[in-house]
């Protein structure tokens, strides 16, 4: 037993050696070279994924619309079969390429774009999409060796391909500025497509039934003017129109196929109706929930300003900066509209769009990029109407302006003389809400400003940017130094004064050094009395407790001893 105990332990010694020399040596792994090469893989949110499905939009409708006219229509088919045979074989490739780049889509799992190209063609394959791909290619156009070349419904199983499309859409809709015109757009066209097939069916019917033979079916084709193919898809295409909307004036039907047709098509009118009805109230809502999270809504203050009353100059003024806004897209509740955004993506639009703006202030210039980015998401937009004033000398300043667009003029105390016009990329207020000291102005305006017209202004309050400072005393430093340095070339900075108040701050802060040495003293003190008074009554805890001990013992000997006696 003990020579097998020691020929394991050996043993063990000897693998941990070997596991010891395999991970000091360098790890070699094989590599199949056809791996080493970088596999073409699609982003399914790539721009290349997003321009090939507009690709595929043209084959899925093409075959959408074209099949069913040439079913119906066989003097198209007949005329142009040569230029069909052409266009059919050409989206067949498309469609077969488009199965292709399925299996080199990645796909998103627990948000990573999933590379691998198993795990992808596994994937694909499992899917419904991979099926509908499957029967929309199969070959059926070998039935024309049995139907005849004229007979395009053959091709009826292309129509399975129509995902792309959707997709398409679905895409468009997220990535152009102007989605609601889109969604008309599209809707309007799939209107199209249902008028189109209804009128190739009427037309289909009308054959079967017999040209001419009543009044609801197309007039006999005989005739030199309902027999040109013009006329005749121009003819049923308006019936269908007049059908499907519901118009009337259209003859009475007169065969039980003509009352089913007109039954159906009064079914998908009813449908249609209600679809579209919704369709385009729904356009409209979202365009008015976009109004008003972008604008405040004037409606409710035209009925403020009414019941209270407010004279006419001040409801034109009112209503007139309300209509600036919407006219010139002016924004005024950016961190509302951006809220819902992750702060992290949120900086980075704020900054995109304002950081140019704010890097123009000169006592920001040299700061650090990080404290422009917290500064950025603190601005506030304002908007001032002409002859507005932005701030009276006098005022108490508790934020700093900059121009984004309009001009500002400096005016005297009679609001008409000007001595100086701001414009784009100024900024004022900035030396009031920075506590500097020997500012002999404190943190009141020292001159009047006014919108000439209308003006876009960002605002930063004092408890913003001290907040932000706090996180960063360098820069503090920097910004109250460069605020000093423009006081002394306004002659508003009293030196004197702002070394008495560094003296007196310095002072305060050495009290405040030493009363923090003391409370820190007093604290060891407390601390070791509080040691010493628990320590205390241990002792006096275990005192009492050998007190009644040996009390207990001088009660328990008498009795014994009486005992004994008796």
């Amino acid at each position: 037993m003990d020579t097998l105990t020691q020929m394991m332990a050996q043993r063990g010694q000897r693998m941990e050696k070997e596991e010891i020399k395999s991970w000091s040596k360098p790890m070699e792994t094989t590599v199949n070279p056809s791996t080493q090469k970088r596999a073409w893989i699609l982003d399914p949110s790539g721009d290349w994924y997003y321009s090939w499905l507009n690709v595929m939009v043209i084959p899925v409708a093409y075959n959408w619309v074209v099949i069913i006219c040439r079913s119906c229509f066989a003097e198209v088919q007949c005329r142009y079969l040569g230029v069909w045979l052409s266009l059919d074989y050409l989206c067949d490739l498309l469609y077969v390429m488009d199965i292709i780049a399925s299996f080199h889509t990645g796909f998103l799992e627990e948000g990573v774009l999933v590379t691998h190209r198993g795990q992808i063609a596994k994937k694909y394959m499992l899917s419904s999409k991979f099926r509908w791909d499957v029967l929309s290619v199969l070959p059926t156009d070998f039935l024309y060796f049995r139907f005849g070349v004229h007979t395009p419904a053959v091709r009826v199983n292309r129509f399975l391909h129509f995902h792309p499309l959707f997709e398409a859409f679905e895409r468009t809709e997220t990535r152009i500025p102007y989605p609601n015109a889109f969604r008309i757009c599209k809707l309007m066209a799939y209107i199209f497509v249902v008028i189109h097939w209804n009128s190739c069916i009427y037309f289909a019917l009308s054959s079967y039934i017999g040209f001419g033979k009543d009044e609801w079916v197309y007039p006999n084709i005989t005739d030199p003017d309902f027999g040109r193919l013009e006329r005749q898809y121009l003819y049923s295409f308006y019936f269908s129109t007049l059908i499907l909307t519901t118009v009337g004036d259209i003859p009475a039907p007169m065969q039980e196929e003509e009352y089913i047709f007109m039954v159906v098509d009064f079914l998908i009118a009813v449908l249609g109706f209600a679809t579209i009805m919704g369709s385009i109230s729904s356009i409209i809502s979202n365009m008015n929930n976009a109004d008003k999270a972008f604008y405040p809504n004037i409606d409710q203050v035209k009925l403020y300003l009414k019941m209270y009353k407010v004279n006419r100059s001040l409801k034109k003024k009112v209503i007139s900066w309300h209509h600036h806004l919407q006219i010139n897209k002016k924004l005024t509740n950016e961190n509302v509209i951006l809220q819902h955004l992750p702060e992290k993506l949120r900086v980075e639009v704020a900054v995109s769009v304002h950081l140019p703006t704010l890097s123009k202030v000169q006592i920001f210039q040299h700061c650090e990029k990080s404290l422009l980015e917290e500064l950025v998401l603190k601005l506030k937009p304002q908007v001032y109407s002409p002859g507005e004033y932005v701030c009276k000398k006098g005022d108490i300043g508790r934020e700093m302006y900059i121009i984004k667009e309009g001009k500002l003029a400096v005016v005297a105390d009679d609001g008409v003389t000007q001595f100086a016009v701001l414009g784009e990329g100024n900024y004022f207020g900035e030396i009031s809400i920075l506590n500097i000291k020997g500012n002999t102005s404190g943190n009141r305006r020292t001159a009047n400003i006014k919108s000439i017209g209308y003006s876009d202004l960002f605002c930063l309050s004092k408890e913003d940017l001290t907040e932000v400072l706090t996180e960063y005393p360098g820069a503090k430093s920097i910004l109250e130094e460069k605020g000093r340095e423009i006081l002394l070339k306004m002659n508003k900075l009293d030196e004197r004064l702002a070394d008495e108040l560094a003296a007196k701050q310095q002072e305060l802060e050495e009290k405040v050094r030493r009363l923090e040495a003391n409370l820190e003293s007093l604290q060891t003190k407390l601390a070791r009395l509080l040691a010493e008074l628990e320590s205390s009554a241990v002792k006096m805890w275990r005192r009492v407790k050998r007190l009644e001990w040996e009390i207990s013992l001088w009660e328990e000997g008498p009795s014994e001893g009486a005992e004994s006696v008796d």
